[in-house]
C-alpha cells in the first residue's frame, strides 16, 4: 500500500489498520457526507449553489427556522442536564448503610470535571447530535500542570514566602469528535459491538513531537507535515492552513493477534490467548506507526462514548434535528427565494424604449435627477412598465412551512407559545400541545443518558479509580445521572401546579408541599434558600406544640370531670329507686303487725291464752324484724358493690 508517497509493508499492523479505516470512510462518504454536508451549511445559514432547488435562483437567503429549531431543542436538553448544577449521582450497594464515600467520590469527581470543563464538551457532543444525529466523544488521557497560590514559613516562621504550588494531575478530557473525523464499522449500531472504531484528523505537529519526548509514541518515528485532505477539515468554505499538521490516526479496537505480536519486541508479552487483541493503535500521515499497546484500562472498554439524537433502527448514525426538518427547510427556502426574486422585477422600475429614437451612444440608466435625451416625444418613447404584483398568499405559505418545520423538529416559535403551538391560544390547546412537545424533549433526554452521559461517568471514574486510588477508591459504585425536566417542561409544571393550588385553601395540608414544589421547578438563584425557609416554617413550633397538648390535656381532664359527675348522679338516682322498693315492700309487713295488735287487743283477759298469744305475737314480730334487717342488708351490700363499679347509663 502507499501512501503520501510512504511505501508500506501490506502484512504490518498498520497497512491493516489503515485498510479497514480506508474501507470505513468509503462507506460514510457514499452514505452520509453529502447529507451531512448540508445539514451543517443549513445550520449555520451558508448558501452554496448545491443546494438550489431552481436553476433561476438569484437569492441566497436561508431562513432560520432550522436554526432555531437547533437552538430550541439543544438548549432544552442542556438545560435539564445542567440547570440544577447537579447532573450526575452516585449510588451505593443497598447493604452498605455508610455513605461518607459516596460522598467523597462525588465531590471528587465533580471537582475534576469542572477542572477540564467536561460541560462545555458535553454541551458540544450535543449540539453535534441535534445537527448531524450523532454526538461522539473521545476520552483522552492527559497530564495537567496544576498551580494554585500558597505560602510558607520561612527564616524560622518569622516570615512568610507567597509563591505558587506545581503539581502533576493526571486528568480525563472530553473532546468532541466530528463525524467526518470518525470511523465506525458500517455493520455496527454501537461502539461497544463493532470491530473497531477509528477518530482520523489532523492535530498540530508540535503535539506528536511532545508526546514523542515524553515516551507515549515512539521515538523512532520520523513524522512530517501531512498532504491537505479537505473531507477531515471543520469546514470546507475557508481557507485551509496547510503547514505543521499532522494527519492522526487513533484506533481503539480488535486487531489480529498474529500482526499485533509481531510488532512486539521480545522482551515484551505477546497475546496468543485469542485471535484478536482488544488493542490501541496509533498512525501518523497513514503509515507511521506511532503506538501499538493493548487496551490499559482495567474495564477493558473502549475510550470513545456516542449517542444518536433519535435512533434509526439497525443504524449506527442517528436523526438529528436537521434530518427530520430538512424538506420543509428547503421548501421554506425556496419559496423565500422565488419571492425575494419577484420583488427584483415587481419593485424595481423598468422601461420600455424605442432604441432607434434615442441618441447615438447614449446609455440609458434609470435613476433620481437622470436627464434621458430622446430624439422625439419622450412620452412616445419611453413607456415604464410591471410584471404584476407579487402574490401575497406567500406571506401564509412562508408562515405554513415554518410551521412545518415546528411540527417535523418539535420547537418552539422564538415568537411565543400561544401563536406557535398549532394556531391555538386557548389554555387548553397549549397545554396538550406542550405535552406533546416534552414528550419528544424527554425521549431525547433519556436517550443521551442511557447511552452517553452515564457511560461517560463510568468511564471517567473507572480510570481515575485506575490511576489515581489514592483519591478515587476502587468499588462498585452505581452511576446515575440526576437531570430533570428542561426549561419547557418546568415552566408547564408550575402551570398546573398553580392551577391546582387555586382548587384548594391555604389551611389546607397539601397548601405549602405545592408551594414547595412550585419554587422548586423555578430558576431562582436563591432557590435553595426559599426552600429551606418553606420547609423550616412546616415544622411545628415546641412551644405551641406545648400549648396544644396542655390544652388537649385539660379539654380531657373537663370531659372526665363530667363523665365522672353524671356517673354520680345516676348512681344516686338508682339508690333513691331501690330504697323505694325496699319501702314498698315493708308495707305489707307494717300492716299485718298492726292487724295482729288490734287483734291481741280485743281478745279476752285470759292470762294463759293472752301470754301465750302475747309471746307468739313478740317472737312472729322478732322474726319479722329480722327478715328486715337482712332485707336492708342486702340492699346495702348491693349498693356498695354498685358504688365501686363504673355504672353505664344506657
Amino acid at each position: 500500500m502507499e501512501y503520501e508517497n510512504q511505501t508500506i509493508d501490506p502484512t504490518s499492523l498498520e497497512s491493516w489498520v489503515i485498510n479497514k479505516c480506508d474501507q470505513w470512510r468509503d462507506h460514510y462518504e457514499g452514505n452520509y457526507k453529502e447529507r451531512f454536508d448540508e445539514y451543517y451549511r443549513l445550520w449555520r445559514g451558508q448558501w452554496a449553489a448545491e443546494d438550489s432547488m431552481r436553476a433561476s435562483e438569484r437569492s441566497r437567503i436561508i431562513s432560520p427556522a432550522l436554526q432555531q429549531a437547533v437552538e430550541s431543542a439543544v438548549a432544552e436538553v442542556e438545560e435539564a442536564t445542567f440547570g440544577r448544577g447537579k447532573w450526575f449521582d452516585i449510588k451505593d450497594d443497598f447493604q452498605d448503610q455508610d455513605n461518607r464515600d459516596i460522598a467523597l467520590l462525588r465531590n471528587n469527581l465533580d471537582e475534576d470535571f469542572k477542572f477540564v470543563s467536561a460541560r462545555k464538551g458535553i454541551a458540544e457532543c450535543i449540539l453535534n447530535a441535534a445537527v448531524f444525529g450523532t454526538g461522539v466523544a473521545e476520552i483522552v488521557a492527559d497530564e495537567e500542570l496544576q498551580m494554585t497560590p500558597a505560602s510558607q514559613p520561612i527564616m524560622e516562621g518569622a516570615m512568610q514566602a507567597i509563591g505558587v504550588m506545581e503539581r502533576n494531575r493526571t486528568v480525563f478530557k472530553l473532546r468532541p469528535v466530528m463525524p467526518q473525523n470518525f470511523l465506525i464499522d458500517p455493520v455496527a449500531t454501537s461502539i461497544k459491538e463493532a470491530l473497531g472504531v477509528a477518530i482520523d484528523e489532523y492535530v498540530p505537529l508540535h503535539q506528536i513531537h511532545m508526546a514523542q519526548e515524553a515516551g507515549i509514541y515512539r521515538k523512532d518515528a520520523e513524522v512530517t507535515d501531512a498532504a491537505v485532505d479537505v473531507d477531515l477539515e471543520p469546514t470546507q468554505d475557508l481557507t485551509l492552513y496547510t503547514d505543521d499538521k499532522v494527519r492522526l490516526t487513533k484506533y481503539y479496537g480488535l486487531v489480529p493477534s498474529e500482526l499485533f505480536n509481531t510488532d512486539k519486541d521480545d522482551g515484551e508479552e505477546k497475546e496468543k490467548d485469542s485471535e484478536y487483541v482488544e488493542a490501541i493503535i496509533v498512525i501518523a500521515n497513514g503509515g507511521i506507526l506511532l503506538k501499538a499497546e493493548a487496551n490499559p484500562y482495567m474495564m477493558k472498554d473502549r475510550p470513545v462514548v456516542a449517542f444518536p439524537w433519535d435512533v434509526v433502527p439497525g443504524k449506527f448514525w442517528g436523526r438529528g434535528i436537521c434530518e427530520k426538518g430538512y424538506n420543509a427547510q428547503k421548501a421554506l427556502d425556496t419559496e423565500l427565494r422565488a419571492r425575494i426574486d419577484a420583488l427584483a422585477l415587481t419593485v424595481h422600475p423598468m422601461l420600455a424604449v424605442d432604441a432607434s429614437r434615442l441618441p447615438r451612444g447614449s446609455k440609458l440608466e434609470v435613476r433620481p435627477g437622470k436627464a434621458i435625451l430622446t430624439n422625439g416625444n419622450p412620452a412616445e418613447i419611453l413607456q415604464p412598465f410591471r410584471f404584476g404584483n407579487l402574490d401575497a398568499n406567500t406571506f401564509n405559505q412562508s408562515a405554513s412551512l415554518q410551521q412545518m418545520v415546528q411540527m417535523a423538529t418539535g420547537a418552539i416559535d422564538a415568537a411565543g407559545i400561544p401563536g406557535s403551538i398549532n394556531g391555538d391560544s386557548t389554555a387548553a390547546g397549549i397545554s396538550m400541545s406542550l405535552g406533546a412537545i416534552i414528550k419528544r424533549h424527554k425521549r431525547t433526554l433519556i436517550n443521551f443518558q442511557e447511552a452517553f452521559l452515564i457511560p461517560l461517568v463510568q468511564k471517567v471514574a473507572y480510570r481515575y479509580m485506575q490511576f489515581d486510588p489514592d483519591r478515587y477508591p476502587a468499588k462498585d459504585f452505581k452511576f446515575v445521572a440526576s437531570s430533570s425536566l428542561g426549561i419547557i417542561a418546568r415552566e408547564y409544571e408550575v402551570t398546573q401546579l398553580v392551577q391546582l393550588l387555586q382548587t384548594m385553601g391555604q389551611d389546607s395540608p397539601m397548601y405549602p408541599l405545592l408551594i414547595q414544589a412550585i419554587v422548586d421547578n423555578m430558576n431562582l438563584s436563591n432557590r435553595e434558600q426559599i426552600i429551606a425557609s418553606l420547609q423550616q416554617a412546616m415544622q411545628p413550633n415546641p412551644q405551641a406544640q406545648e400549648a396544644q397538648m396542655q390544652a388537649m390535656q385539660m379539654e380531657m381532664a373537663q370531659k372526665q370531670a363530667m363523665v365522672e359527675n353524671v356517673q354520680a348522679q345516676t348512681q344516686e338516682v338508682i339508690s333513691r329507686i331501690q330504697q323505694n322498693q325496699v319501702e314498698t315492700e315493708l308495707l305489707p309487713i307494717d300492716s299485718e303487725t298492726k292487724r295482729y295488735a288490734a287483734v291481741m287487743k280485743s281478745m279476752g283477759t285470759d292470762p294463759t291464752t293472752e301470754e301465750f298469744n302475747q309471746r307468739a305475737k313478740i317472737a312472729e314480730l322478732v322474726l319479722k324484724e329480722r327478715e328486715i334487717e337482712t332485707k336492708e342488708d342486702i340492699v346495702e351490700m348491693q349498693m356498695r358493690g354498685q358504688n365501686g363499679n363504673e355504672t353505664r347509663v344506657g
